[in-house]
């Protein structure tokens, strides 16, 4: 009861805050706006009681508790205890609005004293959100329903969800990088009403959209290495519904923080630029229709629920919403719009970024939703599998990262044909020698080999345009040039983050080229003692072992591994059985390093005739895909990190020290770049 009480509290707290800070936003009120900031706190503070009541009956099995009493188990190990809080639907709604609650919390504070006449409806509108998600756990996805009778133990969450440690960051991850949609949805239908993008709100915008593609950034990469570290078929990513879920989004923030440069350096595309805020917004709210529904067939998906008619007519209110708003209120945005500067300047190459990541999203959504598409239309059931998506997707991936390497290497103005030259010789000639080594060393495939050369090229306009402020400081001030280097780098703290996450993206194209151009992978089945040659390696069948765990039984065969005369020591692939699932798990046993990964996956188990069979997989440079997904999550903490001297502006006083000086620092290039 107390847990119901405090999402109650969360839901009335959001009714009262949403229609308070609409009203404060329509009225300019400073007192309504007031109550709204007030609402915010008293959300977050109720549904944080909320999660933190159920983590309670969680951990201590209270199974008096429905959903403790189905993802529950006396066997199951603290940790996974914990993280079965979103192993299933009523749990991860109520997580969703705590997180929901925690970024309402964040904008409150955030806009204290700041924004007047934008941020009453910003809070408005993020709590109306809210109250949706407070009403579904308030309701329909109730995790607080008392159970009776109530049984002795458990079942457990989903065995998957049980067989890697990556469970306890890459659902939280996901999670508050959807969530974190909401703000900058919130925040840009703020400026429509009000009718203007000054230019601290829209650098607060750009900030507010940092934060979620920073943590969608992390959640993709996390459920890739889930996925390969726990599904035992030695891939990362395959184009799965839930997959490209949350891959969606990510897209169109990634176009949305490329446009919203434009649109706050020169006052262009602001129509555009706010469209993409909303669909981002409203993918992420068509992923979570994909992932609880149950209409898609995928490992990651929760069954069928009676919840996916209400996300989908939520999604055709927002939808609606959002196509009325912007026909409404676009053309009212302070001040005309520029034109481009022409074909051989940045912001025109900007633009085709941006239309090359729209190419991206609709080739995705496409394949995705289209077979319940055609099924709702001819009753027929299709499927689009991988084909498709790669056949349209390398390509277009591949001119994203051709993209990324163009627009910076450009001035924002106008481009001589000699500053042209000058700006791509060298670039160009990294990625043809990069082609022709590729090519000499006997590597022939195509799209591998030119993401090679693509990814050369944009590496050297990266690194190029990541010290060149510090250059420049160099040749003007003199002295150390590493120092200088480092000095601009850290005074454009937001410019250098965006490259930093332009560096991830190209580690994680070559990683991927590489790991799906010269996979290696083959069956064997071995005897006791028997020994088997791939790849280089010699792996040794040394005989199995069950090994009782509190939640489930291990069946291990163990490897010896060498490599010519070198012993590598043993590897334990394993199968996981669990008494929910008739069928075993494989848990593979993978040893990486940053040349290749060897991979073992046991495909069977006989213990009677001493056989094992195992599919050995050898991927190269795939450990360089997680150490990307990572410098990409570097760059974005720091270009989201504020300056001593931001951090003084946004308190309303001067900087302490000496008084800024001229910034020398070139014009901000990156998907997370501000001026």
């Amino acid at each position: 009861m107390l847990g119901r009480s405090a999402v109650l509290v969360a839901l009335a707290a959001c009714a009262v805050g949403a229609v308070a800070g609409i009203y404060g936003g329509a009225r300019r009120s400073a007192e309504a706006e007031r109550w709204a900031r007030a609402m915010a706190w008293t959300f977050f503070f109720a549904i944080t009681v909320a999660i933190g009541l159920m983590e309670y009956a969680l951990l201590t099995h209270d199974f008096s508790v429905s959903y403790v009493a189905k993802v529950g188990s006396r066997a199951s190990p603290t940790w996974v205890t914990i993280v079965s809080l979103w192993s299933s639907l009523e749990g991860s709604i109520l997580l969703w609005a705590f997180v929901q609650g925690l970024y309402t919390a964040g904008l409150a504070w955030f806009t204290r004293r700041r924004f007047p006449d934008h941020s009453s409806y910003a809070l408005g509108f993020t709590m109306a959100v809210g109250v949706f998600f407070c009403f579904l756990v308030a309701g329909i996805a109730n995790p607080f329903t008392p159970m009776d009778p109530v049984p002795a133990d458990g079942p457990g969450p989903n065995p998957l969800l049980q067989n890697h440690i990556l469970m306890v960051i890459h659902p939280p991850s996901l999670y508050l990088g959807y969530v974190g949609m909401s703000v900058p949805f919130a925040m840009g239908v703020a400026a429509l009403l009000r009718g203007s993008i000054p230019p601290g709100w829209s650098r607060a915008l750009r900030t507010a959209a940092l934060v979620p593609f920073g943590f969608l950034t992390a959640g993709i990469i996390l459920g890739g290495w889930w996925s390969y570290e726990v599904l035992g078929w030695g891939g990362y990513w395959a184009w799965d519904p839930v997959e490209n879920a949350s891959f969606l989004p990510w897209l169109t923030v990634t176009a949305f923080l490329h446009s919203a440069m434009l649109m706050e350096r020169k006052e262009q595309l602001k129509g555009w630029t706010l469209t993409l805020l909303m669909a981002s917004f409203l993918l992420t709210i068509l992923g979570t229709f994909m992932t609880r529904s149950g209409v898609f067939n995928s490992v990651h998906s929760f069954t069928q629920t009676p919840i996916g008619p209400v996300f989908l007519g939520f999604l055709a209110l927002c939808l609606v919403f959002s196509v009325i708003l912007l026909a409404a209120r676009v053309d009212v945005l302070s001040a005309p719009e520029e034109g481009l500067s022409g074909p051989a300047s940045r912001d025109t190459w900007f633009l085709a970024q941006n239309l090359a990541f729209t190419a991206f999203t609709f080739t995705v959504l496409l394949g995705t939703t289209w077979p319940l598409v055609n099924e709702a239309l001819t009753g027929e059931k299709i499927s689009v599998g991988e084909p498709y998506f790669d056949r349209w997707g390398v390509p277009l991936g591949l001119l994203i990262v051709f993209l990324m390497g163009v627009g910076p290497a450009l001035p924002w103005g106008r481009a001589t044909p000699q500053a042209i030259v000058r700006r791509f010789v060298v670039p160009a000639v990294a990625g043809l020698v990069t082609v022709a080594g590729a090519w000499a060393a006997g590597l022939h495939q195509p799209w591998p080999v030119a993401t090679f050369g693509v990814s050369a090229f944009a590496l050297v306009v990266t690194l190029q345009e990541l010290v060149a402020p510090g250059l420049a400081r160099w040749r003007s001030r003199g002295g150390n040039p590493v120092v200088a280097v480092l000095t601009g780098m850290v005074r454009a703290r937001r410019r250098t983050g965006g490259y930093i996450v332009h560096l991830g993206v190209i580690i994680v194209a070559v990683a991927v080229a590489a790991s799906s151009g010269w996979r290696n992978q083959k069956e064997f089945t071995l005897v006791e003692g028997q020994s088997l040659e791939h790849g280089g390696y010699t792996l040794t069948y040394l005989g199995a072992e069950t090994v009782q765990k509190s939640n489930r039984t291990e069946e291990q065969a163990r490897f010896h591994v060498a490599r010519g005369d070198r012993s590598l020591g043993e590897l334990h692939p394993a199968m996981n059985h669990y008494g929910r699932m008739p069928n075993p798990i494989p848990t593979p046993a993978v040893r990486s390093v940053p040349a290749e990964d060897l991979y073992l996956s046991l495909v069977s188990v006989d213990p009677a005739a001493g056989t094992v069979s195992v599919q050995v997989i050898i991927e190269p440079l795939i450990w360089w895909i997680w150490v990307g997904g990572g410098v990409m999550a570097l760059g974005t903490i720091i270009a989201v990190w504020p300056s001593r001297r931001r951090l003084s502006a946004v308190a309303g006083r001067p900087a302490t020290g000496r008084a800024a000086e001229p910034s020398t620092n070139p014009v901000p290039t990156s998907t997370e770049a501000a001026r």
